[in-house]
């Protein structure tokens, strides 16, 4: 593994740290308060908007840590995109139902699900990428169910935490293969 990939495969380790610690209090937060809510509310409508707000930031960190300044990185620029998006549209959604919300959720789930797995499938050299192609894979399965509750009327936010408890699960895999294969190549 080169210096520039090791660096790169530590960055990555923190970010997925970062991101499962996250993930985790966002999942807190959102049991202890909001879960089982049915109506709109100022604290739902900011718990949706903050969590893809930081997957936003978050594909921002892995972009300017990624070595690879010549290869495309149209996939993860989609996920930025459509992460602000989703918040935008997920305020607006979580306003008036919080089954509209979560068919937005369901929408963000299937549409960063597929550049996820496209980035981790790239990242692959670098490692710890095998959880990330999972995490990818079960956004798109995940979402289509959230897509459909909301379509049908379903009124709790529960399985959206749920789903983010799992993508922290996800990162935190990851973050120790990154951190075993580092110190695999740096001994």
């Amino acid at each position: 593994m080169s210096i520039a990939l090791r660096t790169y495969a530590r960055s990555l380790r923190t970010l997925y740290l970062i991101r499962f610690v996250f993930a985790g209090l966002w999942v807190g937060v959102v049991f202890a308060t909001v879960a089982q809510q049915t109506a709109p509310s100022a604290l739902l409508t900011s718990l949706l908007v903050i969590y893809p707000l930081f997957d936003a930031a978050a594909v921002l960190w892995q972009l300017r840590a990624d070595p690879e300044r010549d290869r495309r990185r149209t996939a993860e620029w989609f996920n930025v995109v459509v992460s602000v998006v989703i918040a935008i549209a997920l305020g607006i959604a979580s306003a008036s139902s919080v089954s509209a919300a979560l068919a937005v959720w369901g929408v963000w789930a299937i549409v960063a699900g597929v550049p996820q797995l496209v980035a981790a499938i790239r990242n692959r050299r670098s490692g710890g990428q095998i959880a990330q192609m999972l995490s990818g894979g079960i956004s798109v399965v995940a979402g289509t169910g959230f897509l459909l509750q909301g379509l049908q009327g379903s009124g709790m936010i529960a399985g959206a935490a749920g789903y983010a408890s799992l993508g922290a699960v996800f990162f935190l895999i990851s973050a120790i293969i990154l951190s075993v294969k580092t110190r695999e190549h740096s001994a």
